[in-house]
C-alpha cells in the first residue's frame, strides 16, 4: 500500500531550539547586523568581507549545534509516511536527524559557491570562506545562500510536492517569509494543515487547520505520535 504523503514546511524556530539564532530579532537585527548588510546582494557588493565573517561564524555555530526532538520526530514519521522537508533553514539539522527529502529553499550554509556562475557549488570541510577563495573558473566564492532580492530556484519544485500533500506541517515558521510563506496554498483542499508554533502565525482560514502552539521539540512529537498511531 502507498504511504501517506507528509510534507513538512519548516522555519527558524525549530533551528532556535537547537540554539542557532533566528534571522531577525525584536530590534530587526541578526546578531547585531543590518539584514541589508549581510543578506542581500547589494550588502555583498559593499562589503564582501563583512558578509564571509558572518556566514562563517553562522556555519561554526550551526556545526556546533544538534538536532533536537522536533528535528528527530520528523525523520522518525519516515518509518510510516513519505515525508518531504521543504526548509526555510540554512542548516543541516534535518540531515542529520536523518530525514531523507530535504529541500532548503534559501540554499546552504556548509556550502560555497561562486559568485559569477551559480552552477558552480562547493561542499565546504572548513567552517570559511576566504575573501580571495576563487573557484574553478577564477571568481570569488560566495556562501551558497538565496539573499533577500534573489530568486528562490526550488520554489517549483517545493510548490509541486505542497500539490501532492496527504498531510501538510507548518513547523516553526511566522509565515512572514515569502515566497515560502505561500507554500500552504498549494496543498490541496481535503489536506489536514498542522501548525506548530507558539505564537500562531497568521494563515488564511481553510479546512481542516489545527493549530498547536507549543514549540516544535515538544510539538512535533506529540503530533508524530498521533499520527503514527492513526496509521
Amino acid at each position: 500500500m502507498k504511504k501517506k504523503k507528509i510534507v513538512a514546511l519548516t522555519g527558524a524556530g525549530i533551528s532556535a531550539e537547537s540554539g542557532l539564532a533566528t534571522f531577525r530579532g525584536s530590534d530587526g537585527l541578526w546578531e547585531g547586523h543590518r539584514i541589508e548588510d549581510v543578506a542581500t546582494p547589494e550588502g555583498w557588493a559593499a562589503n564582501p568581507e563583512l558578509v564571509l565573517e558572518f556566514y562563517n561564524q553562522r556555519r561554526a555555530a550551526a556545526r556546533a549545534a544538534q538536532p533536537n526532538a522536533g528535528h528527530l520526530a520528523l525523520a522518525a514519521l519516515e518509518r510510516e509516511f513519505e515525508v518531504v522537508v521543504v526548509t526555510q533553514n540554512v542548516d543541516d539539522l534535518h540531515e542529520r536527524a536523518g530525514s531523507s527529502h530535504i529541500i532548503h529553499l534559501h540554499g546552504k550554509l556548509l556550502e560555497a559557491r561562486s559568485s559569477r556562475f551559480e552552477h558552480l557549488v562547493y561542499p565546504m570541510a572548513t567552517d570559511r570562506i576566504e575573501l580571495g577563495e576563487l573557484c574553478t573558473k577564477g571568481h570569488q566564492l560566495r556562501p551558497n545562500i538565496v539573499w533577500f532580492g534573489e530568486a528562490v530556484p526550488l520554489m517549483e519544485h517545493a510548490m509541486e510536492e505542497a500539490a501532492t500533500a496527504d498531510i501538510f506541517l507548518v513547523v516553526g515558521t511566522s509565515l512572514q517569509v515569502y515566497p515560502a510563506a505561500g507554500l500552504v496554498s498549494y496543498a490541496p483542499a481535503s489536506c489536514p494543515v498542522y501548525i506548530i508554533d507558539p505564537s500562531r502565525p497568521p494563515v488564511s482560514a481553510r479546512r481542516n487547520l489545527h493549530f498547536i502552539t507549543e514549540p516544535a521539540s515538544t510539538g512535533v512529537p506529540r503530533l508524530a505520535t498521533e499520527l503514527m498511531g492513526h496509521q
